[in-house]
């Protein structure tokens, strides 16, 4: 898929800057075009190079709270919840662990631990598969919620938004968390609906109502609040949310009588790796959207979607975000090299590269998860779950625009 995707950039800007040539006379696209592809490979360095530090820092921190039990926390608390989305999972079966273990380490941001232990509960649950290609109900519904599960520690979003020049880096918490939420509970509803499970219980009730009033809570709250003190009291809040995170992961690490410095070493290295091993994927991304922009294909597709939007009188500043949105179900990377870019043209603490932030932390690369999860049991016949699944995408963005407009408009 990515390496489609890649190639596709190549050939539409080629094409785009032919046309341009050809019809405007404007023969210094393909100067462009060269020009754009060394500044964005500069740029995906130098973008990769600042990152070591807070990398280290973060993952870090997310050893100390992995070790200390923060995971096992998140698992105890949701289990119940859990265990009722999924009943055709017998009571006591190893994959109803894994699958609670897979979401406690997505909320957590610690997508080297949610990987392993989504791909262990995927191969758990083809054992109750009796049509082995055939996925089934629980498996549907636990990719759904697998590809839109909320992110409570969006730990990345934070390291690009500093690396690029924001103010105050975590002040896409609050948003994120909204925008994050809708996306989990549309995708969770619209499958239960197909699936006809009982949501009428009285602990999914407990559940979703309560997550429900509190994040309502949260959007009524803020959205009384004059400008600049809607600005204020949400940086304080969500500046105070990741340092207790912090204090917490090590606090627990101490009760554990974890190594906590070891512990913070191993994972800080861990950081380090991650931060230059994503140099030329990162570079390889920022080319290719570099030369797309360049080229003026990018372009020439907002400013289509920019006109029509307008003429339906409706404000347009959020189609310059749209890029991430896009290319999100389809590729990670593609879509962080699209929220970069947009950062980078706009400014970080531009609507744009606020909103670009959002949905690259509210949405999921389904179309990679699917292949992956279902790929790696031999399902071949997904049934509903790329429906579901981009329904969830499509409710993040929604809410994820919606969100910024009221934080940041």
């Amino acid at each position: 898929m990515l390496n489609r995707i890649w190639a596709a950039f190549f050939f539409v800007a080629l094409v785009a800057a032919a046309v341009r040539s050809l019809l405007q006379g404007d023969h210094a696209v393909w100067a462009a075009m060269v020009s754009s592809s060394f500044e964005m490979a500069k740029t995906g360095f130098e973008i990769a190079l600042g990152l070591t530090g807070m990398m280290c820092l973060w993952l870090g921190i997310m050893k100390l709270g992995e070790k200390g039990g923060a995971i096992d926390f998140v698992a105890w608390a949701f289990g119940p919840l859990l265990r009722r989305l999924f009943p055709g999972v017998p009571a006591g079966h190893s994959a109803m662990g894994s699958i609670v273990m897979n979401m406690a380490a997505n909320m957590l941001g610690l997508d080297n631990a949610a990987t392993p232990l989504g791909l262990k509960a995927m191969k758990e649950l083809q054992t109750l598969n009796p049509e082995p290609e055939r996925a089934t109900d629980a498996q549907i519904l636990f990719l759904v919620i697998n590809t839109s599960a909320v992110t409570l520690i969006p730990i990345s979003i934070f390291v690009y938004r500093a690396q690029l020049g924001a103010a105050d880096p975590t002040d896409v918490f609050i948003p994120l968390l909204i925008a994050t939420f809708c996306s989990t509970l549309v995708g969770l509803l619209v499958t239960s609906a197909i699936q006809r499970l009982r949501l009428a219980d009285p602990v999914v009730l407990a559940y979703l109502g309560g997550m429900t009033a509190l994040v309502a809570g949260m959007v009524v709250y803020f959205g009384g609040l004059e400008r600049e003190a809607m600005e204020r009291q949400s940086s304080i809040v969500s500046n105070f949310l990741i340092f207790a995170v912090i204090v917490a992961f090590v606090g627990l690490a101490v009760r554990r009588k974890v190594a906590v410095y070891e512990s913070f070493v191993a994972g800080a290295k861990e950081g380090f790796e991650v931060a230059v091993g994503i140099i030329p994927y990162l570079v390889a991304m920022l080319v290719a959207i570099g030369v797309l922009r360049a080229s003026g294909a990018l372009d020439l597709l907002l400013d289509g979607i920019r006109w029509g939007v307008t003429a339906a009188g409706i404000d347009h500043r959020w189609v310059d975000g749209l890029p991430t949105a896009l290319m999100r179900p389809l590729s990670g990377s593609g879509a962080r090299g699209m929220m970069l870019e947009t950062m980078k043209t706009h400014g970080a603490d531009s609507f744009a590269g606020r909103l670009a932030s959002v949905i690259q932390g509210s949405t999921e690369t389904t179309f990679y998860t699917l292949a992956v999860y279902f790929g790696a049991v031999g399902i071949r016949r997904e049934r509903y779950a790329v429906a579901c699944g981009l329904s969830a995408d499509l409710a993040g963005l929604v809410a994820a625009i919606l969100v910024c407009y009221l934080f940041f408009a």
